[in-house]
């Protein structure tokens, strides 16, 4: 199972999946940079991503820079909008995310977004890897030393999902104690803070509110502060659209408020 959930990343770089970012555009092209033909298409657009997208939102304290790509990458493999993935790429390295991140951020989204959604980031992301001549030496293992585990807390999280949909889908069952969360989650190569940021922005940036309560409870025992939780929503909106924030905002809210009582 170990193998199968981290192969994801190496096995497209194998089969070069470059080949079929070749068919598209390069990453200059790409990115946000291309304002002169946004001006000359939408002038307002190209206006509000200048003075409100990069002069405001992305220089608010309420997410560090690494933060707010580590959310912009989820984001965009989630909704599979891989179009400005070589900019956010880039943009990503710069702000300190590292190769082995990126990697593990696609190998995540697989089984959070679907599997589809993480190759089609897989072209991009070799691009710039090639770009910036990273290696298969910055890439995470295979397998290897995992994290450790809250046996207790595992094991109510299964027994209740397995009281709940056991005799139904008795597969989704398994495989989720077995490949995520026995597997999946206790990969070294992100932190779980950071795990559990990829999860929510990627349930928000794709309208799945029914699991933002668990796993934004999960994601502030890992870390995540309440201000930071309620920023992702407002750096969503831009790159999942007013809807989905404010359909999560009511679960956000209430995680927050709960915890705060």
């Amino acid at each position: 199972m170990r193998l199968l959930a981290a192969s994801l990343f190496s096995v497209c770089l194998i089969v070069n999946c470059a080949a079929t970012w070749g068919q598209t555009t390069t990453e200059g092209e790409n990115s946000m940079s291309r304002s002169e033909d946004v001006r000359n298409v939408a002038p307002a657009l190209e206006k509000y991503a200048h003075d409100v997208v990069q002069g405001d939102l992305w220089k608010r304290a309420g997410l560090s820079p690494r933060d707010r790509s580590i959310v912009t990458l989820a984001a965009l493999v989630a909704r599979d909008q891989t179009i400005e993935l070589p900019h956010y790429l880039n943009l990503a390295l710069d702000n300190g995310v590292k190769p082995a991140e990126i990697s593990e951020i696609i190998t995540h989204l697989a089984f959070y977004t679907g599997w589809a959604n993480a190759m089609d980031a897989i072209p991009a992301a070799s691009s710039v890897f090639e770009s910036r001549n990273i290696g298969a030496d910055q890439l995470p293992p295979v397998s290897g030393p995992q994290l450790s585990l809250d046996e207790a807390a595992e094991e109510q999280r299964a027994t209740r999902v397995g009281e709940q949909f056991g005799q139904i889908t008795p597969s989704l069952v398994q495989y989720t104690t077995d490949v995520l969360f026995r597997d999946l989650w206790l990969r070294p190569e992100l932190a779980p803070r950071d795990r559990s940021l990829i999860t929510v922005s990627a349930l928000v940036a794709t309208g799945q509110v029914a699991q933002i309560t668990y796993h934004l409870n999960r994601a502030m025992d890992n870390g995540l502060t309440r201000e930071e939780a309620g920023e992702l929503l407002g750096h969503l909106a831009f790159y999942a659209g007013w809807p989905n924030a404010f359909s999560a905002a009511p679960f956000v809210k209430d995680v927050i408020e709960k915890r705060s009582r």
